[in-house]
């Protein structure tokens, strides 16, 4: 089964957007298909709570809510810890998180 998992601009998009475009996706090919990490709720309770904002809180938690949060597990912390030291060795670093949502994705891509 083919699931999608929604990283942090995606899941911003349908808080700010909650009848927009990913949201009529998402209702396309179903709930159940959907779904996102631990980095990126962490990544969204963070910005909100940064910002201050109560209702800003309440969306994010009503849109998390209606979402699977899929752990980190292991074998992610060695792979990120090789991946990651390759990419600034070679020149070409991303970021933290991005690199952590990248190995779920890989990682769960395996599992299949």
């Amino acid at each position: 089964m083919t699931r999608y998992l929604l990283d942090t601009n995606i899941v911003s998009d349908l808080i700010r957007k909650p009848q927009g475009r990913v949201a009529q996706h998402i209702r396309k090919v179903g709930e159940n298909k959907v779904c996102t990490s631990i980095i990126v709720a962490a990544e969204l309770r963070f910005g909100a709570t940064k910002k201050g904002s109560s209702q800003l809180a309440a969306q994010l938690e009503a849109v998390l809510g209606a979402l699977e949060i899929l752990p980190s597990e292991a074998p992610a912390d060695k792979t990120y810890g090789l991946i990651r030291t390759r990419l600034e060795k070679s020149g070409r670093p991303i970021g933290g998180n991005d690199l952590l949502l990248r190995l779920r994705l890989w990682l769960s891509a395996i599992r299949l």
